[in-house]
Formats: C-alpha cells, structure tokens, sequence
C-alpha cells in the first residue's frame, strides 16, 4: 500500500472546494489576470482531437509505399492529407 497521493482530497480541501463551488462566477476575482489585448498569435482549435474510429481499407501498394516511406507515422500523414482533400471539395456556404 502507498502513500497519500497528490490526488488525494482531505475533508478540510473538500469543504473549500464546495462553498467555492457554491459560489456565483460574478464573485471570483479576476484582477491579478492580465487582461488579453493582442490575438495575434491566438489559435482556434490547438486542443480540438477529433474522434478516431479504426477502418480497414484498400490502398494501392505504391501509396501505402510512399507514406510509409515518408517516415513518421504514415496513417497520420494519411489521414492529414484525406482531411485537406476533404476541406478543398466541401461546398462553399452560402452567404445570407
């Protein structure tokens, strides 16, 4: 058996976190955050991971070659590659 973990919740932590939790979000306060001016660099989606689901398809064996020769892991480069094909032949939305 080990030790505590860091993980581990005592019952004072417990009750701080239920009347924080209790607590609307008009009341936390926010003033030692640094108020976020320039976007700039800013990224939609870095931490968006879309489901995978495993399929079984037939590939011609020069493709199958050629990613896997690219080194890295070839199903991603795929994968990557079958999405900008996707992006490329989705219609154009209309504009209202």
């Amino acid at each position: 058996m080990s030790g505590p973990s860091i993980y581990d919740i005592t019952p004072k932590m417990g009750r701080e976190l239920k009347s924080l939790a209790e607590k609307p979000e008009t009341d936390i306060d926010l003033s030692d955050v640094p108020e976020t001016i320039n976007w700039d660099q800013s990224v939609i989606g870095k931490f968006y991971r879309p489901i995978k689901r495993p399929v079984s398809i037939r590939v011609d064996a020069d493709v199958l070659a050629w990613f896997r020769a690219q080194g890295g892991m070839y199903q991603s480069t795929m994968n990557q590659a079958l999405r900008e094909y996707m992006k490329r032949h989705q219609p154009l939305k209309k504009r209202a």
